[in-house]
């Protein structure tokens, strides 16, 4: 189970993620982050500080905002990914795709 919270900071938006993005917390969390999609050149920061966990759905989740930011001339950054997150993230090779903050 994952929790969402979408915020806006020093001009960027912020969602803060907190708990297990497991599979089947997937369409859930998808649909709290859909208004992300509504942001045209802004920044994106995805606060991961306290995720525990992101399974394969959780990555795809990310991977689609940060193709529609970039669509739309913002940019997409990973905040506070613990050990076990960045390991998915450089297992699946995520960490060359994402900057981090």
């Amino acid at each position: 189970m994952v929790t969402t919270a979408i915020q806006e900071q020093d001009g960027n938006i912020v969602a803060i993620l907190t708990g297990r993005l497991d599979t089947a917390s997937v369409p859930e969390t998808e649909k709290a982050l859909s208004p992300l999609s509504d942001y045209e050149g802004k920044d994106i920061i995805i606060d991961c500080t306290d995720l525990e966990y992101i399974s394969s759905g959780g990555l795809r989740i990310f991977l689609s905002l940060l193709q529609n930011a970039k669509e739309k001339g913002g940019e997409v950054y990973i905040k506070g990914i613990s050990n076990d997150v960045r390991t998915v993230f450089t297992m699946t090779g995520f960490i060359n795709i994402f900057k981090f903050k």
